[in-house]
């Protein structure tokens, strides 16, 4: 189904907002100084070195969120999941699950297009260590609140314990907090269902902890929670 104008535009105007952002000195800084020292291998490429917006299917039923930009992934390519590992790992499995037509994510204009999925951050710049703060957090919260009021998702996919936390504080639930794991489940306080996948880091695939089989899998659970119709699975996994 065709996107509508006024949610172009109105994801559009965000984007804009969300690059021009410079709210959290200590983000500002270290993003543009990862952009500036670089790592030998992408001595050459000049870093995207600002905030990095949602990308997708403006019309997605899906949402998956996760943390924040890795510091030569999406910091450097200017797209999420982007350029690195752990967006090596998520778009094979959304190509093999038929939500994106090609396997890999290397640049903002390799023509990647994704049907009925968003992928966004909790936080938008990079942290140092992987570790925003509390008050970075609430910083960059209200472009996640305006992304889940104009984008008609229907389930949400959080990779890892921070993006789980951010949807809950965002949308709320009834009863106690939801416990956080691979394969959970939670419904929201508005009726949508949550999902939870541990995080596609380096950490999780090189160990073990997170294998492709294990990621197809709560995909296509959350596919199914979104009301994606199944897809001809591209290619297995090892």
């Amino acid at each position: 189904m065709p996107s509508t104008p006024s949610r172009d535009r109105r994801l559009a105007v965000l984007a804009d907002e969300i690059v021009a952002c410079q709210r959290c000195p200590r983000l500002v800084d270290w993003r543009e100084q990862v952009a500036h020292e670089k790592r030998r291998a992408y001595a050459d490429e000049v870093y995207w070195g600002r905030p990095v917006p949602g990308f997708g299917d403006p019309e997605a039923s899906l949402l998956i969120v996760g943390l924040a930009p890795g510091a030569h992934g999406a910091n450097r390519t200017g797209r999420m999941f982007t350029g690195d590992r752990s967006g090596e790992v998520l778009y094979a499995s959304l190509h093999r699950c038929g939500l994106a037509d090609r396997p890999t994510s290397v640049a903002r204009d390799d023509g990647l297009t994704l049907a009925g999925v968003w992928i966004t951050n909790a936080v938008r710049c990079v942290p140092p260590a992987n570790r925003p703060t509390t008050e970075e957090r609430d910083e960059c919260a209200p472009f996640l609140t305006r992304e889940l009021a104009i984008l008609p998702w229907r389930a949400v996919l959080a990779l890892g314990a921070f993006g789980w936390d951010a949807v809950v504080r965002h949308v709320g639930v009834d009863g106690p907090r939801p416990r956080f794991g691979h394969g959970a489940r939670a419904t929201l306080a508005d009726g949508r269902p949550l999902l939870g996948s541990y995080h596609v880091s380096q950490q999780n695939t090189f160990t073990g902890r997170l294998t492709p089989a294990m990621l197809d899998d709560v995909v296509r659970e959350a596919m199914q929670a979104a009301g994606l119709p199944p897809r001809r699975v591209r290619g297995g996994v090892r």
